[in-house]
C-alpha cells in the first residue's frame, strides 16, 4: 500500500532517515514496523513564521517494499534518419536535439560558440582583461547561455510540458537528484559545464552531430520552404526542417530575417540594474535570525512592486552568488547573475527589472526595441570607461539623486566605477526604480541600505524581438519547416521553460512529416 501525505520537520531534521520514519509512523497513525520506505516528492522552505520549518511531501511503502522508480531513455543510433537542422546548443537546441533522436530524427546542431573546455579561456579573457570575443563568452558556446547561467531550474511552465522529464534528463546526466524534488530546483554553475558535454556525448553517441565554431550566416529558402543553411559564409548544410533556438542575444540573427523580410516583431522586454547586498542581510531578514543555521541554504527573495502603470520586480536572484560580465558585443555593458551549486560567496544579487513597452519606443521597426536596448547597453561601457568596468552607485544614494563617494566591495570581477545611473537608464526606469526600493525595504528588513550595490545594466531578461510561429504547427507562418524555438524567438524564459519549447518544436517536425 502507497500514501502521499505532508509532514513538517527543523532544518536539522532534514537528512536523519530516523527521524522521518517516526513522522511517517505518527502521521498515519501507524506502528513504525509497517514503514516499509519512504519516497520524498518535493521539498521546500517555509519560513513565513519565526520557526523555519521544511515541508515534504512523501510517499509513504506501508507493508510493501519501496522500489524506486527508475528514469530511463532508449536513445536509438539515427546516423542514417532523416536531419534536423537545429540553431543554437543551449537548453532549447540540446532538449530538441534529444527529443529528435527519441523520435527517430537525426539532429545536426550548429554552433556559432566554442566547446565548454575552449569556452573558458575566453570567460577568463573577460573576467580579468574585460576582453570580448564575440563569438564565445557567456552567451554564446556549447550550453549556450544556461552553462552560466547559474542553473535554476524553477519554472511555471507547467503546462506547456513534461518538467519531470527535463529534470530526469538533467539527473541521468550527472545533476544530483535533489533537483527533481525541491520546490526551486538549482545545479549550480560549477557543475553545468560536465551535465551539458555528458548531454552532447549522448547525442553524438546516438549518431546526432554537433558543430562548434559554426555560426548560421544565412537561411536557404526556396518557394517558401526551408532548405538548409550557410555557415560562416561559405559552407552550405541543407535539410528540410530547421530548428532557430539561438537565444536572445543573437542580434545578427534578428538582421538577417529582417533583411530577408522574414517577419518578425518588437517586443516587450525589462530593464535596469543588478543589486548586490551582503548575504547575511538576506539570511537575516529571511529567516529572522541574526546568524543562519547551517541546516539552512543561502536565502533567497522575490519582489514585485506597482509603480504606477509599471511593474518592478526582482529576476534570476542569486544567493550566494556574482555579478558576471554578459556582453556578447564591443563597447557594451551587460550584466547577469549566477551561483556555484553549494551558494557559498558572500553576496546575494537579483536582477531588478522595470518593464519597457511597445509604446515607450516610437516607431514602427521590428528592430527598435533591440537597437533602444543596444544603446542603453553602450552609454552604460562608456559610463564604465572600457574594459567591462561597469557604472554602479550605492542603492540608498541612488533613490537621493546622490553620486557615491566611494562603492562597497561586490563580486563583479571586471570591476565597478561610481556613476550616476540616471544618466543611463531612462527617465521611466530610474523613476520606477527610485520609488520601488524604499518599498521593497518594508516587505525586506535592511534590504533598503547603502551597503547594497546597484550595478548597470541588466537589459537582457528577455528578447526585444519576437519570432512568430502558429501554435499548432510551432512553424513561422511564411517559412514552412522553420522552426522558432525558446527564449531568442520571445517563447521561453529560463532552462526549463527553453528546454521544453525545444522538446516541443522536434514534436512538431515528427508530427509535420
Amino acid at each position: 500500500m502507497q500514501k502521499d501525505i505532508e509532514i513538517t520537520l527543523l532544518p536539522h531534521e532534514v537528512e536523519q532517515t530516523e527521524v522521518i520514519n517516526q513522522k511517517l509512523a505518527e502521521t498515519l497513525k501507524l506502528p513504525g514496523s509497517r514503514i516499509k520506505g519512504y519516497e520524498i516528492l518535493k521539498r521546500s522552505i517555509d519560513a513565513r513564521s519565526r520557526k523555519v520549518i521544511f515541508r515534504l511531501q512523501v510517499k509513504v511503502f506501508v507493508d510493501e517494499e519501496a522500489i524506486p522508480e527508475v528514469y530511463t531513455i532508449n536513445y536509438k543510433n539515427v546516423s542514417d534518419a532523416k536531419p534536423v537542422i537545429i540553431i543554437g546548443a543551449g537548453p532549447a537546441g540540446l532538449f530538441a536535439a534529444l527529443q529528435c533522436i527519441e523520435n527517430g530524427l537525426k539532429p545536426i546542431i550548429i554552433e556559432r560558440g566554442k566547446d565548454v573546455k575552449q569556452r573558458r579561456r575566453d570567460l577568463a579573457a573577460i573576467n580579468k582583461q574585460g576582453l570580448v570575443n564575440t563569438e564565445s563568452n557567456y552567451c554564446y558556446g556549447e550550453g549556450g547561455a544556461g552553462t552560466y547561467s547559474d542553473g535554476k531550474l524553477y519554472t511555471r511552465s507547467n503546462k506547456r510540458g513534461d518538467i519531470n522529464k527535463v529534470l530526469q534528463v538533467f539527473v541521468n546526466h550527472g545533476a544530483e537528484a535533489d533537483i527533481a524534488i525541491d520546490a526551486r530546483p538549482h545545479i549550480g554553475t560549477n557543475k553545468l559545464p560536465h551535465i551539458i558535454t555528458s548531454i552532447k556525448d549522448t547525442i553524438l553517441n546516438a549518431g546526432g552531430e554537433v558543430m562548434f565554431d559554426s555560426r548560421m550566416t544565412d537561411i536557404l529558402i526556396e518557394f517558401g520552404k526551408v532548405k538548409g543553411i550557410e555557415i560562416n559564409f561559405e559552407e552550405k548544410l541543407f535539410a528540410d526542417d530547421a530548428i532557430l533556438a539561438t537565444g536572445h542575444s543573437a542580434r545578427d540573427v534578428y538582421e538577417l530575417l529582417n533583411s530577408k523580410n522574414i517577419l518578425i516583431e518588437a517586443k516587450p522586454f525589462a530593464l535596469g540594474v543588478r543589486i548586490e547586498h551582503p548575504q547575511g542581510i538576506i539570511d537575516s531578514a529571511q529567516y529572522h535570525c541574526d546568524i543562519r543555521s547551517e541546516f539552512l541554504p543561502p536565502a533567497y527573495y522575490s519582489l514585485v512592486e506597482q509603480v504606477g502603470a509599471r511593474g518592478v520586480f526582482s529576476f534570476c536572484m542569486c544567493p550566494g552568488g556574482i555579478i558576471a560580465p554578459c556582453s556578447t558585443g564591443e563597447n557594451e555593458i551587460v550584466v547577469n547573475g549566477w551561483s556555484p551549486s553549494k551558494r557559498n560567496n558572500p553576496y546575494a544579487n537579483s536582477g531588478t527589472v522595470v518593464q519597457v513597452t511597445l509604446n515607450d519606443v516610437q516607431g514602427y521597426d521590428p528592430l527598435r526595441m533591440l537597437h533602444f536596448q543596444s544603446e542603453i547597453e553602450k552609454m552604460a561601457f562608456e559610463a564604465g570607461g572600457g574594459n567591462l568596468v561597469a557604472p554602479a552607485q550605492r542603492m540608498v544614494d541612488f533613490v537621493n539623486n546622490k553620486l557615491s563617494i566611494d562603492l562597497p566591495k561586490n563580486s563583479y570581477l571586471p570591476g565597478t566605477k561610481s556613476s550616476m545611473l540616471d544618466n543611463i537608464l531612462p527617465d521611466f526606469v530610474s523613476d520606477s526604480l527610485r520609488a520601488a526600493l524604499p518599498l521593497f525595504g518594508k516587505k525586506i528588513k535592511g534590504y533598503y541600505t547603502n551597503e547594497a550595490i546597484l550595478v548597470g545594466v541588466e537589459s537582457r531578461t528577455s528578447s526585444p524581438v519576437r519570432i512568430p510561429r502558429d501554435k499548432e504547427t510551432y512553424q513561422h507562418p511564411q517559412v514552412k519547416g522553420l522552426y522558432p524555438c525558446a527564449e531568442g524567438a520571445g517563447y521561453a524564459g529560463g532552462i526549463v521553460s527553453a528546454a521544453i519549447d525545444g522538446i516541443n518544436c522536434a514534436n512538431a517536425i515528427l508530427n509535420a512529416s
